[in-house]
């Protein structure tokens, strides 16, 4: 185990080093630098120290390896485009905002989705199964923006039931503020809902086909003790393996329907400063994500091993 942890971090340091070159090379590629616009209405003297205050003024290999030397020490600088900004700070002001909007999407998408994976599986061949199926269909084929707009348009403007932007801040920030969550919440959960039901259902038919389901009914076993005892419990073993994934992803924002909705997260600051070329916001963001995800990927391992006991990881295999 300490084997392969080891091997793992390593391949984690080597993979975050390649994601943050390659962002920092691509967005070099786009033409035009995020002072542009500000430097071109200033004298040429101010101009040249705005410049070389952030590094702009020097070679770009050079302004490489000075990202990465300190980005190593976990210094990914101040953003270029608002004064005083750094990831930190970003982190602590905005990953909130984002995360309570995930995990929201998340309970309720994923709760739905099983719900309905269920249903399909033991209805199948049924008018509820195919009901099921064609609202996955539909679900997983339109766009957030789409769902968003729609209601925001509805629920929002011809109801009013609900406000059309906006999000809780201080006291109500985790646990209040609901009719702001309404809307953004029901935007992001139809996604999961279709990913989890499809998800589900196909491991539960999967699992209905194997031997020992046959033996445990012929051991008179009930039908509702074969389900629990036999059936779910093993369905659960691909979903295990996905939800870790969707946590990461729900943590770190949803960009567009935060930009959408005005919510103050951090998925709506990563596309404000993608637009505004402001490297060491992208860089910091784009490592954050990328350490959560390699993270959930490594404890993703570490749960298959927990749920299923047959699987075992690489070190542990017997040679």
């Amino acid at each position: 185990m300490l084997k392969y942890t080891l091997r793992r971090f390593v391949e984690m340091l080597f993979t975050l080093f390649l994601i943050a070159t390659a962002t920092f090379f691509m967005l070099e590629a786009i033409p035009g630098n995020p002072l542009s616009e500000r430097a071109d209405r200033m004298p040429k003297q101010a101009r040249e120290a705005l410049y070389a205050k952030y590094g702009l003024d020097r070679p770009v290999m050079e302004r490489y390896v000075k990202q990465m030397t300190n980005m190593m020490k976990g210094d990914f600088g101040e953003s270029i485009v608002y004064a005083g900004q750094t990831v930190g700070k970003l982190i602590r002001t905005r990953l909130p905002v984002s995360a309570r909007l995930g995990l929201q999407q998340m309970l309720l998408g994923v709760t739905v989705g099983l719900l309905l994976g269920i249903l399909a599986a033991m209805k199948r061949g049924t008018v509820a199964d195919y009901l099921v199926v064609g609202l996955t269909v539909f679900l997983i084929s339109v766009p957030h923006l789409v769902f968003g707009l729609l209601l925001q348009k509805i629920f929002a403007g011809t109801l009013g039931w609900f406000p059309i932007i906006g999000w809780p801040e201080g006291k109500d920030l985790w646990i209040g503020g609901w009719k702001y969550t309404v809307l953004p919440t029901l935007t992001g959960c139809f996604g999961y809902i279709a990913v989890y039901a499809r998800l589900i259902k196909t491991s539960m038919l999967d699992v209905v086909n194997q031997e020992y389901i046959l033996t445990a009914e012929s051991k008179g076993l009930s039908k509702g003790a074969i389900i629990r005892r036999h059936i779910l419990r093993n369905s659960f073993i691909p979903v295990m393996t996905q939800l870790p994934l969707t946590i990461a992803m729900c943590i770190t924002g949803s960009f567009f329907i935060e930009n959408i909705f005005s919510i103050p997260g951090i998925g709506q600051y990563y596309v404000t400063a993608v637009n505004n070329q402001d490297l060491p916001i992208v860089l910091g963001e784009t490592v954050l994500l990328a350490v959560l995800y390699i993270i959930v990927l490594f404890l993703t391992d570490i749960l298959y091993v927990a749920v299923d006991p047959r699987i075992q990881l690489p070190d542990h295999k017997k040679r």
